[in-house]
């Protein structure tokens, strides 16, 4: 992939929303600038109730801007629903528990109308991807947690969309499954060249699969910093004790402080 001559795969200007409720307005978002290029793997990081996820779901047009524009894919983000530009990763990996694995990850296909054929091969295909060539007959309740949500994954990646959203996929695992995941998430990432947006409370996992990491403060969600990681795209665990990784991780880390404070201030 040429880096020097990438297009725009999200593009947000001076984006915002705010909920009505019966209580009044709640400004979840505010003056949201934001480019991801193709390719990239981008973190948004932030205290809860900064508008992470809310910012992701706006992209997937789960939820509508009140205020400034986006556009996937160089079309809104309702016209890049209908596209099937995307797939999402919820934090549960929501799988139907009556369904096999592959037939989880044939059920987007089979409402797209996709032919029994093409289904096949993509949910063999996608399982690989995964390491759960093995499983597709199992039934969710057979598979560990961290095994459900790489199935989740490969359900995603089953319609070939350009871009993968992710929101705080292994949040619920311990450390040591997040950890394995977050290496075959990299090694995907790497197979596929997807543009990845993925949420997370993590400044470790934010720093380690990241080429962005974008920090957002609260009340109301804003972008307080972007970090660009100078980071190899080859990485393994070890690369956290580096000094280069801890610069980064320390950045981040000052970011979310600076954005309590400057809130707070306000």
């Amino acid at each position: 992939m040429n880096v020097n001559n990438r297009s725009s795969v999200i593009s947000v200007d001076n984006l915002s929303l705010t909920f009505e409720t019966r209580d009044g307005p709640v400004h979840a978002l505010s003056d949201i600038d934001l480019d991801v290029q193709d390719g990239d793997f981008v973190s948004l990081i932030g205290p809860s109730g900064c508008g992470k996820t809310t910012l992701l779901r706006v992209i997937a047009d789960l939820e509508q801007a009140t205020g400034g524009s986006m556009l996937v894919n160089g079309v809104t983000p309702a016209e890049a629903r209908i596209n099937r530009a995307y797939g999402y990763v919820f934090q549960a990996a929501s799988l139907y528990p009556w369904r096999t694995i592959a037939n989880n990850i044939a059920l987007p296909l089979e409402i797209m109308g996709v032919d029994s054929a093409t289904r096949k091969q993509r949910i063999e295909d996608n399982l690989a991807l995964v390491n759960l060539t093995d499983f597709g007959k199992k039934y969710p309740w057979q598979l560990s947690g961290g095994m459900q949500q790489r199935a989740s994954i490969a359900r995603a990646l089953a319609v070939e969309p350009d871009l993968l959203l992710m929101d705080e996929p292994f949040g619920a695992l311990d450390e040591i499954v997040r950890d394995h995941l977050n290496e075959q998430l990299l090694s995907l990432w790497a197979k596929t060249n997807k543009t990845v947006v993925f949420v997370t409370h993590s400044i470790p996992e934010a720093v380690y699969l990241s080429t962005h990491i974008v920090v957002m403060s609260p009340r109301p969600g804003r972008i307080h910093d972007v970090i660009v990681s100078d980071l190899p795209r080859e990485r393994s665990l070890d690369i956290r004790e580096t000094p280069e990784f801890l610069k980064l991780a320390n950045r981040v880390r000052d970011g979310l402080r600076a954005g309590h404070s400057y809130d707070e201030a306000v």
